[in-house]
């Protein structure tokens, strides 16, 4: 609720030897907003703790449907920072270069596409390609995430007007950045994402507290006492994070980064096509998530849900680091 209030920010952490450095950037914070008819914000519904609160409102900037200006040599940073509402981003008739990911440059800036998926606290950079100057919307296409009980109809929302200027674009055919093999790992963890079942003759007069234990990690709901997993500093890790429920789940870890090496889904495994220093992962229903990490700092944090309302409701756990 302190997200949904306002209580949230972003920040950017520059590297000296960023070789994008000489561009010019913009930075775009895509939150959303829930007013009720005297303008006030409401507390959630039951329906927003189920499936985690979208505003009516979807705001860049704190602005809603903002005119932007922007060139095809400009470096856009790009935020989700709304509690639960998923983003396909589009402005017809252009494309979207990606560069970066959570954890900044990639290798190599990717091909461009028409459409650019972010979950929940996912964070890209990415340039603009056009044929030319041009006037087109920014909007969001319709994503089903399989929401619980709700049937909607597809909806696309319509966040800015923006204006892109033809400009020359730099040269991004040297490599970016360089990874490190992490190396072979030392130790394997797998984490379960699940939901109790909805009770049929149960819903809109569910009570919150009724929910408390509602999403699980692991099959157990969150205990702040309770050490879940276990870590050594220095270690390569490999996890696989399943998401064994019918909805989508981004996965978040705290205190480190980590490289998706392939996703399971349906019984096609996929090598991820490239390599990128990540915080977050998307979890389609029974898809698993692959990954190395290794942490560098002792200490207590916590892996959870990136759905603001199932962290709350139990979809969290916490790691030691030693």
């Amino acid at each position: 609720m302190q997200v949904a209030r306002g209580l949230a920010g972003t920040f950017v952490v520059k590297s000296k030897t960023d070789p994008l450095r000489a561009l010019p950037e913009q930075h775009w914070m895509i939150s959303d907003l829930r007013l009720n008819q005297q303008a006030a914000i409401p507390p959630n519904s039951m329906m927003d703790w189920m499936d985690g609160r979208e505003g009516q409102f979807v705001l860049i900037n704190g602005q809603r449907n903002p005119t932007i200006q922007v060139g095809t040599g400009t470096r856009v940073r790009i935020w989700n920072s709304c509690a639960a509402r998923y983003l396909q981003l589009e402005i017809p008739g252009c494309q979207w270069q990606v560069v970066g990911t959570d954890g900044g440059l990639l290798e190599q800036a990717q091909a461009p596409v028409d459409t650019l998926f972010l979950a929940p606290a996912e964070r890209v950079e990415v340039l603009i390609t056009a044929p030319a100057d041009m006037q087109a919307p920014l909007i969001s296409r319709y994503y089903d995430r399989a929401k619980m009980m709700v049937r909607e109809t597809p909806t696309d929302i319509s966040l800015a007007h923006v204006t892109v200027q033809k400009q020359a674009s730099p040269d991004l055919s040297a490599e970016l950045r360089s990874f490190e093999a992490l190396g072979i790992p030392v130790a394997s963890k797998r984490v379960e994402f699940s939901e109790h079942e909805m009770p049929h003759d149960m819903g809109q007069g569910m009570s919150e507290n009724m929910m408390q234990n509602m999403f699980l990690v692991n099959g157990k709901s969150f205990d702040m006492e309770r050490i879940d997993l276990r870590s050594k500093v220095g270690d390569v890790e490999q996890w696989h994070i399943y998401n064994n429920s019918h909805m989508d789940h981004p996965f978040h870890l705290h205190g480190t980064q980590f490289m998706v090496t392939d996703r399971e889904h349906n019984g096609v495994k996929r090598a991820e096509p490239f390599k990128a220093w990540r915080d977050t992962a998307n979890l389609r229903p029974y898809e698993t998530v692959t990954f190395l990490v290794k942490q560098s700092m002792p200490g207590l944090r916590m892996f959870h849900c990136h759905i603001l309302e199932h962290e709350d409701l139990g979809m969290m756990a916490n790691l030691l680091v030693e």
